[in-house]
């Protein structure tokens, strides 16, 4: 399967996995509003089956007291009216609950509103005529009761009761629609939901199928692939050990090659100056007889001849070649050695000891001690992390950074340079900071390449100092970089592993 092709599917995966998500959580939410509805819906039926109850109840404590208030004038024995009482006492607490009940429907509010005036009649009314009787005025009780003002006040009672009665079962009615529809609705989306889970279940199972099916043929692929890796990877290293001893081989011999015709070139060049300084005592010999025929012929002048004009002029040219030939000729030599001393250490087998980094820095800031007072430049080591690494190439790679850093300090300002150090996973990480010239970004990487400076060229080098030690530090299996910026100084950085081995890294 092609790269295109997985980024396809892993898309397609994660698409329908987010439906599936979306989709659950939809269902998840409606289920939850319809059996919060559900449940809403239950305690409004609950509520018209207590308001009911408790209208009832009311009814039953006044037609109880009714009761006994006819039976006490018809008897005046005092259980009837100790009923009477009791009955009074519980109707109260019974119209303040009712009340309570009704509170969120203005319609029961306003008949409860017309009913409690005449439930406070009809109560009063009781009371008035048992005091009454109590009282041996019978005649006057019974004509209260003849005159029919009680009955059609519990007419009206009746008839706002009834009508309460008919609300309630309204209500009950229309809450109860309401409750079997939000159960149905969460019954129904529930099974919506159930069989959606269950239908991306099997998706979800058919794709972990065919992505397990896929990459069992993978891992089948890949050990296809590794059955002969390890006898590849021998042979190519082999060969790439065998191309870089060869090129070792080629640079150590072109240069040693070079260095015979650039021996013979530097003695030919001291007899050209030789053989100029014979040139010019003549030509300056032959003026002198031109000018003063009665010298004596055998006279010899071993000092500088004195020329004039033209011949003054070949003079000069004549020497400034040579002074160019010899120039050259120095700087082809300093290369080849560059070359040869790269060869030579490309050839060195690194030896992983255990140092002492601090001691190492130390050791390497007294030798260039006198060329820090000189460019009054302080070298200041902090903490440093101690490693198992090649202890020839790490004098290597810090001489050479803090060399650089005194060389391109700035002039009249005086130096400051740091190491630091700290780890981190396993690898020791040395920072080599100073106050110097600095690099120009576009320059980072044109530094560490071979033969190649950057900057104004008034130091003498060849540029391969940070060459090679990019090269030693990644045979040693760490990594260099550089931050800098014009006139705002450099810090490089070195990343090496603690516990360096030649296993881990060997030369190729």
């Amino acid at each position: 399967m092609t790269a295109d092709a997985q980024r396809k599917r892993a898309i397609g995966h994660i698409l329908l996995l987010a439906a599936g998500l979306l989709v659950l959580t939809a269902i998840s939410a409606g289920s939850v509003h319809l059996v919060n509805k559900a449940r809403e819906d239950s305690r409004r039926v609950l509520r018209t089956l207590e308001v009911e109850n408790q209208i009832s109840l009311v009814q039953l404590q006044l037609r109880r007291a009714e009761s006994a208030q006819r039976g006490y004038l018809a008897t005046l024995r005092p259980d009837f009216q100790a009923d009477f009482e009791q009955a009074i006492s519980e109707l109260t607490p019974a119209l303040t609950k009712l009340s309570q009940l009704i509170t969120d429907n203005p319609v029961q509010r306003r008949l409860i509103n017309e009913m409690m005036p005449l439930y406070d009649q009809r109560i009063e009314e009781f009371r008035t005529t048992n005091e009454l009787a109590r009282s041996k005025r019978m005649n006057d009780a019974a004509k209260i009761v003849r005159e029919g003002i009680g009955r059609d006040t519990m007419k009206h009672i009746d008839d706002l009761v009834g009508r309460m009665r008919a609300e309630e079962d309204r209500l009950f009615v229309e809450r109860t629609t309401n409750a079997d529809r939000s159960q149905t609705l969460a019954a129904s989306i529930t099974g919506i939901g159930s069989g959606f889970v269950v239908v991306l279940a099997g998706i979800a199972i058919f794709l972990v199928r065919r992505s397990s099916h896929a990459r069992d043929q993978a891992d089948a692929r890949l050990r296809d692939s590794h059955l002969n890796l390890e006898a590849t990877i021998d042979e190519r290293t082999a060969d790439l050990r065998e191309a870089n001893d060869e090129i070792q081989r080629f640079a150590y011999i072109v240069s040693h090659d070079l260095r015979s015709p650039l021996v013979n070139i530097m003695g030919f060049t001291s007899e050209l100056e030789e053989l100029r300084g014979d040139i010019f005592k003549r030509i300056a010999a032959l003026s002198r007889e031109q000018s003063a025929p009665s010298a004596p012929e055998n006279a010899t002048d071993t000092a500088e001849p004195v020329l004039e004009g033209s011949d003054k002029q070949l003079s000069e040219d004549f020497s400034e070649a040579l002074a160019f030939i010899k120039s050259s000729i120095g700087k082809m030599d300093r290369l080849i050695s560059a070359i040869l001393s790269l060869t030579r250490e490309g050839r060195r087998d690194f030896e992983p000891v255990w140092i002492d980094t601090r001691e190492l820095i130390e050791g390497i800031v007294a030798t260039v001690a006198h060329q820090a007072a000189e460019a009054q430049a302080e070298i200041r080591i902090d903490a440093l992390p101690n490693i198992v690494s090649d202890r020839l190439a790490l004098e290597q790679i810090f001489s050479n950074l803090i060399d650089n850093a005194l060389k391109y300090l700035k002039t009249g300002v005086p130096g400051e340079i740091t190491v630091r150090g700290r780890t981190k996973l396993g690898f020791a990480i040395f920072e080599i900071s100073d106050n110097g010239r600095g690099i120009d970004p576009k320059d980072h990487q044109r530094i560490f390449e071979l033969f190649r400076r950057a900057g104004t060229q008034d130091k003498p080098g060849q540029g391969i100092g940070l060459a090679h030690v990019r090269a030693l530090v990644r045979r040693l299996g760490g990594t260099m970089s550089v931050a800098s910026e014009l006139h705002q100084g450099s810090t490089f950085t070195i990343t090496l592993p603690i516990n360096w081995s030649t296993n881990r890294n060997p030369r190729p």
